[in-house]
């Protein structure tokens, strides 16, 4: 391996003559150049903003996805840049095996019955709930790890870089002092009564030499400080940048909330129709009085084609007229095509690349699809084509 010994060395005494310079500030014993009170609160801020937001965005995680080992799966998945492979949900999974042991135990029987129409609920909850997951991961989620991996990198690399720049110009400033002092010294009157002019010479030698010193100090002061002021200003203008965070974040925070909404209301109206349809039942085992539905205060669906008959598949937009298709009341996003693509029939949209498009996703449909929009015309379209902007 090919080492630039020069360059080696040159950045160990830098690291050296820092840690020195750290240390004699840390102890009061050396001049340190102090940010005005506005912009350390704006630091201040900044790093709060990034603090809190990690917090939020790994109990997000938390929350959406509580298997650790399916969080480490679908982490090391982005970083090899594949798509992460579907994954039933618990719900879906649990409904997938009441409806296997019902044809077991026969679909005619007491028990069997019911847990057909369970069997039915607990699948539509687990695709309400992946509904949910990739709603509130497009909306919420993806919004805070962009600022956390791309604008708060960009800020700690400014302030990393205007840090050293202080370095620099504390050390010039302390340079610029010895070598005033130096001068001083150098400049006094010699001895003209001396037996040995030779002294006086040299003494004029040394005062003009700490004079030639002294310039240098002062120029590379000179340049130290527009570096100084130069880097600060970049930095301030991006740390200024966190209020716009906020305004963004506060609306990615409505978004996340609508679809904890829109989950809740479709799990409560699920749970409503199985709870008719179980006290409604004229088995030979009724259910318990717990389960006969209490309309007071709670009125009935809205919408009787959200009642799936059982054994029915989950509803996916090939079964919905497109024209028909409403965008929700938050969470549309602006999305910018990556690749020329044609619709592969009349529910689908043909895409341009580069051109920009209005998607949002509807109950039920594949993770893989979007609802797109441009204009007048609407369809669905492929996600891998797409990339989606905050």
């Amino acid at each position: 391996m090919d080492f630039n010994v020069r360059k080696l060395a040159s950045d160990a005494g830098i690291f050296f003559s820092r840690a020195v310079q750290f240390t004699e500030e840390k102890l009061g014993q050396a001049e340190k150049t102090e940010l005005d009170t506005h912009f350390e609160s704006l630091l201040t801020r900044a790093d709060c903003t990034r603090n809190w937001t990690e917090k939020i965005y790994r109990q997000t995680e938390v929350l959406l996805q509580p298997n650790p080992g399916s969080r480490i799966e679908e982490y090391l998945y982005e970083k090899l840049d594949r798509k992460v492979p579907p994954r039933a949900t618990n719900g879906e999974i649990l409904g997938q095996f009441m409806l296997e042991a019902a044809k077991e135990f026969g679909a005619g029987t007491p028990y069997g019955s019911t847990l057909i129409k369970v069997g039915d609920c607990q699948r539509r909850l687990g695709g309400a709930e992946r509904d949910f997951l990739q709603t509130s991961s497009i909306s919420f989620l993806t919004p805070l790890r962009n600022f956390l991996e791309g604008d708060w990198r960009t800020i700690s690399k400014e302030r990393r870089l205007l840090e050293n720049r202080r370095l620099d110009l504390d050390a010039c400033k302390a340079r610029l002092k010895k070598a005033k002092a130096a001068e001083t010294r150098a400049a006094a009157a010699p001895d003209f009564q001396e037996t040995r002019p030779r002294n006086y010479v040299l003494s004029a030698s040394a005062s003009a030499l700490w004079h030639e010193e002294l310039n240098k100090a002062e120029h590379e002061l000179r340049v130290a400080q527009t570096e100084f002021d130069r880097q600060a200003e970049v930095t301030r203008l991006l740390v200024e940048g966190i209020s716009s965070t906020h305004v963004n974040h506060l609306r990615c925070l409505c978004e996340f909330v609508e679809a904890q909404t829109v989950y809740y209301n479709q799990c409560h109206k699920y749970m409503q129709e199985l709870q008719r349809e179980l006290g409604s039942s004229s088995g030979d085992i009724r259910c318990p009085d717990s389960l006969e539905v209490n309309s007071h205060g709670v009125g009935s669906p809205t919408d009787p084609s959200a009642v799936l008959p059982l054994n029915s598949p989950s509803p996916d937009t090939d079964a919905l007229q497109i024209e028909e298709v409403q965008p929700p009341a938050s969470g549309t996003r602006k999305a910018k095509v990556l690749y020329a693509y044609d619709a592969g029939d009349s529910s689908e949209l043909s895409l341009q690349a580069d051109e920009l498009i209005t998607v949002y996703t509807v109950p039920g449909m594949d993770s893989d699809w979007l609802i797109g929009e441009r204009g007048n015309q609407k369809g669905k379209v492929p996600v891998t084509y797409l990339e989606l902007l905050s």
